[in-house]
């Protein structure tokens, strides 16, 4: 249930622009109290965005004057000014953009870190501010990533491969007599008819390609690390591997709200 607006004294706008979904949300302090998936256009204004996000934020009892800040993570550089505008226009605020050269808790070990996504930052960032251990992130989106942190805070880089979702569509795309299935988990590895065998292909396939990646990134790392997921297919493919211990759904944004409190003086550094 909502709370009443007059008990909210500031809210926190935080944006990840994804190349398939944009996830925003609010946060009263570190608390997320609501948040939305919307498509990614390209070509959407200014004013289509914004529109749609005040809608979603008044339905909820809140008003744009309660906003306060606003950070924004985005790897599609076409939405990232269109955002930026919309913070302003219709929240009020300039929002903090994510780059590699934020503070964010992390030694960056990349050969040129301005190439590490902003999304995989965030990612990392938020799960050592939580776990402070050996670490990989795989983040399950329009690309699945894979990102190694060390107990020190050394992002060491990672893996990035065709996401589950593209997976599918290339398949439906190139081959004449497949059909589009939905991404579910089938009764039987062995597939009985044409649907469910494209299921156990694409899931348990894409589980070992999982669980081979993160085990080979465990061997260069040396040891064991504590491995999460995140991403809008994570509870979809997680469950099927034996690698995944943790699926952190709300991780991205989590980290946007973590690093905007750090950059603005108001979280210990850690």
């Amino acid at each position: 249930m909502h709370r009443p607006a007059g008990t909210i004294r500031s809210m926190l706008v935080a944006i990840d622009i994804g190349n398939t979904n944009v996830v925003w949300g609010i946060f009263e302090g570190s608390s997320l109290l609501a948040h939305w998936r919307l498509a990614t256009n390209p070509k959407a204004t200014v004013d289509e965005y914004g529109v749609l996000c005040l809608n979603l934020l008044t339905r909820t009892g809140r008003s744009p004057e309660q906003v306060t800040g606003a950070i924004i993570s985005s790897v599609v550089p076409s939405l990232t000014e269109t955002f930026e505008s919309m913070a302003g226009s219709y929240f009020g605020c300039t929002p903090l953009i994510v780059t590699s050269e934020m503070d964010t808790g992390l030694t960056l070990r990349y050969k040129n870190p301005g190439e590490i996504g902003s999304d995989r930052i965030v990612n990392a960032a938020a799960a050592y501010h939580k776990f402070h251990r050996d670490l990989i992130i795989v983040d399950f989106g329009t690309a699945t990533t894979f990102c190694a942190v060390t107990q020190g805070g050394d992002y060491l880089g990672g893996a990035i491969a065709p996401g589950l979702g593209i997976s599918a569509e290339a398949l439906f795309t190139r081959a004449a007599k497949l059909s589009k299935v939905e991404l579910a988990r089938p009764k039987t590895v062995i597939g009985t008819d044409t649907a469910s065998s494209i299921q156990a292909g694409l899931l348990y396939g894409y589980a070992g390609l999982v669980d081979a990646l993160v085990r080979r990134m465990q061997q260069e790392m040396g040891h064991a690390s504590y491995v999460i997921a995140t991403g809008g297919l994570a509870a979809v493919v997680a469950p099927e591997t034996a690698s995944i211990q943790k699926i952190e759904p709300l991780l991205t944004l989590e980290g946007l709200e973590f690093l905007y409190r750090r950059t603005h003086g108001t979280t210990p550094p850690s």
